[in-house]
């Protein structure tokens, strides 16, 4: 794979993207601004609002602003600083024009720029990593609940990475994909960005004959770290915070079309190694075909038949030093798409610091569906997704199969999630799911909750839940609770948290990390802005964490001061300090044949980690930590390296180093990565990511080619060779072929 893209690399041309002038009709400033005053205070702007302009005819989509319909298009301008210079008026000046048809949503951004082959783009490939790119964006909120919203970002060259958002920036889904057309074209001072959205890849009311979107844009400049938008926004928030951007306003006669999109599917490959399935072995054929359907304007159905996720990226290999289990992310399309709706446990707000999140606790983890506890895939007969709103409810019903397999009986899964809106951000719901086998055992296990996002006034939130689980049909003591309060503006951050979990609580569709456990956590911090040379931002913080058993015995403590440095244009330094606690009740070993023996333990470790700047070719993170651990010490060291080559070609390199020396001796447990990804065109790609574990002795080898031929239709060609390094056992190879046809109607 690798020796591929490097001979493909000097024969790769510029993608969407020509040499062109400035159309005459925009007159760019011959430098930007300094913008010495006109401070706007993002708290306390108002929200903007624009009408934007209805067409006739539709504009061709060739990264000119030329045709008369541009000329006559409603503008938006005076974009603000979020950084460096919060509230003051961007120094790169966008214009935007927005124009629409009763099929069509366009977007045409003029992205001023004195020197634009400076502009930094980070990968052609879809879903760039948008925090290392130059871009222009924006994000619709199409039944104005100033909650959920579609996102679009675009790179210089063209690419495009969207999202789905739901509970005002609360839980974002990268997996979602929309139809759109994009074309891009560099001139002698800007560049420019011409879209067109189909709306049927979109959800709204088509009902109404005149409506409001709420909407967002922004603009990022790479090199020197400026990001602005539209409707203003302070630092912590992101341009998905649906509550504060601003308003189209008189969209007339859109329709949404019949919102019905089917896509089949045929594969083809050989599986080969120990860790694979005698009834998996060889070679093998299969088809199978995913289905989405708009029921109601804003109630969407996906089903699913014999579905496969052979074109899914293997899970990052992770050290576990603890006792306790790992959270692996959700990878796979179809769970990831819409998994907002079903968010319940401990969540996140943005740039809060909460004390617990989802990879402590969750109550439907979609992992459980359809892998075995090591990742292993097992076959899944299909099922269907029920997501949307109904009146002020947003609802959610999933129900999955799975056939027999090795690992167990074939399952059945169901999971029936509502909540109501309250007050504009804040919000009430219920979970209920179930899990059972359909082989006649009767193993079955139900699991339910309740729980409340609060935002009552301003930056004030409040989280609570709770939750239980029963097995067998007989209600156990398995119980969970959490409520959380938190408080975060420009200068403050604070938190406080009480949880607990009972030892039997066991849902056998989520993810629980502790059990038997009663916690407490509270933060304190504040955020300055020094007139410093070269800093940005200074963050200094303490943090306590008290977990007990469920008699009240003292089981983990934490006690951490920490400070944050963030410089100009970007990179920052952090450094905390850590007094431990931990009583071991059994004996743990963190890796074959170290363990250490039950006992109270106490110790301090410090870490610091520093993060370059990402506007250089060659940017780097890493991080140290040194101490005590148990009855021992540890030193670990890390480190990342990414080499953005060109804007097609990115190569990163990580090693993870943990030295640990206990009483029963010394270990050593590594991880190392290394990726590269290559793009041909923004329509063909391709990585190869390499992994060893050295705590379970493992390399994992996963080489992908994608090719999008046709809007969200691809060919993937996917390898994975997974083997024991110690013993030269294969654990896994397999080679597949697929292919995906989107059909929209």
């Amino acid at each position: 794979m690798a020796v591929t893209v490097a001979l493909a690399i000097p024969f790769a041309g510029a993608a969407g993207q020509e040499r062109a002038t400035t159309p005459a009709s925009i007159a760019p400033p011959s430098s930007p601004s300094s913008a010495a005053d006109g401070y706007l205070d993002p708290e306390l702007a108002p929200r903007p609002a624009m009408h934007p302009t209805r067409v006739t005819r539709s504009p061709v989509i060739d990264g000119r602003l030329d045709e008369p319909e541009w000329q006559g298009a409603a503008l938006i301008s005076g974009f603000r600083q979020q950084l460096p210079r919060t509230g003051l008026p961007a120094t790169f000046p966008t214009v935007v024009r927005v124009l629409y048809d009763e099929e069509h949503l366009y977007i045409g951004a003029e992205n001023m720029d004195p020197e634009p082959q400076r502009a930094i783009t980070a990968g052609l490939e879809r879903d760039f990593t948008s925090s290392d790119s130059d871009l222009f964006g924006m994000v619709f909120d199409t039944f104005l609940d100033r909650r959920n919203a579609f996102l679009f970002l675009v790179n210089p060259h063209g690419a495009v990475r969207d999202e789905q958002v739901f509970n005002d920036s609360r839980t974002v889904v990268d997996a979602w994909e929309g139809i759109i057309q994009v074309r891009t074209r560099m001139t002698d001072s800007s560049w420019i960005a011409e879209i067109a959205i189909p709306l049927r890849s979109l959800r709204f009311d088509g009902s109404k004959p005149v409506q409001d979107w709420g909407a967002n844009f922004i603009r990022r400049v790479r090199r020197v770290n400026e990001t602005s938008y539209w409707a203003p926004l302070e630092r912590q928030y992101r341009l998905h915070r649906m509550s504060k951007a601003g308003t189209l306003q008189g969209l007339e006669g859109l329709r949404s079309g019949r919102n019905l999109q089917i896509k089949p599917y045929v594969v083809g490959g050989d599986s080969r190694g120990a860790q694979v399935p005698t009834s998996a072995q060889g070679t093998s054929q299969d088809a199978g075909l995913d289905l989405k359907y708009g029921v109601t304007p804003s109630m969407t159905l996906d089903a699913t038949y014999n579905t496969d996720f052979s074109q899914v990226e293997v899970d990052q290999e992770q050290v576990n030093l603890t006792r306790f289990s790992l959270f692996f992310p959700e990878r796979r399309e179809f769970f990831i798409e819409n998994a907002g709706s079903f968010t319940f446990g401990d969540v996140e707000e943005r740039n809060y610091r909460m004390g617990a999140a989802l990879r402590d606790f969750t109550l439907f983890n979609s992992r459980q569906i359809g892998l075995t506890g090591d990742g292993r895939p097992i076959p899944i007969i299909g099922g269907g997704r029920l997501t949307g709103r109904a009146g002020p409810w947003e609802l959610g019903l999933l129900e999955m199969q799975t056939q027999r397999s090795t690992s167990g009986a074939a399952e059945n899964f169901g999971v029936l999630r509502a909540r109501r809106n309250l007050w504009g951000n804040s919000d009430v719901g219920a979970l209920v799911q179930r899990r059972g086998a359909i082989d006649g055992s009767g193993s079955e296990n139900v699991s339910y909750g309740v729980d409340a996002n609060l935002r009552p006034v301003g930056n004030l939130i409040i989280n609570a839940y709770a939750a239980a689980s029963e097995a067998a049909g007989r209600l156990s003591d398995g119980h969970a609770e959490r409520v959380s309060v938190a408080y975060r503006d420009a200068f403050f951050n604070t938190s406080a948290m009480v949880k607990q979990v009972s030892d039997a609580f066991d849902p056998g569709l989520g993810f629980v990390r502790r059990r038997g456990m009663q916690q407490a956590f509270a933060t304190f911090g504040v955020h300055t802005r020094p007139t410093w040379r070269g800093i940005q931002e200074v963050a200094p913080y303490v943090s306590f964490d008290h977990i007990a058993d469920e008699r009240g015995q003292l089981d983990t403590r934490t006690v951490e001061a920490g400070v944050e440095v963030q410089f100009r244009p970007d990179g920052k330094i952090t450094l905390e300090l850590q007094d431990q606690f931990d009583r071991l009740d059994a004996p743990f070993s963190p890796v074959t044949g170290r363990a250490i023996p039950a006992g109270a333990y106490g110790w301090r470790e410090a870490t610091m980690s520093w993060e370059s700047s990402r506007a250089r070719p060659v940017f780097w993170k890493a991080d140290a930590t040194t101490g005590g651990f148990y009855d021992g010490s540890r030193k670990s060291y890390g480190t990342t390296v990414t080499w953005r080559a060109r804007y097609d070609l990115m190569v990163e390199a990580n090693y993870t180093r943990n030295d640990v020396t206990l009483a029963s001796g010394p270990f050593q447990a590594d991880v190392g990565r290394l990726r590269l990804r290559y793009a041909w065109s923004t329509r063909l790609f391709g990585s190869a990511f390499v992994q060893y574990n050295a705590q379970s002795n493992t390399m994992v080898t996963n080489a992908r080619v994608n090719f999008r031929y046709a809007p969200l239709s691809d060919i993937f060609l996917v390898y994975t060779d997974r083997r024991n390094q110690e013993t030269g056992v294969l654990g896994e190879r397999t080679l597949a072929l697929k292919v995906t046809r989107m059909l929209a109607f």
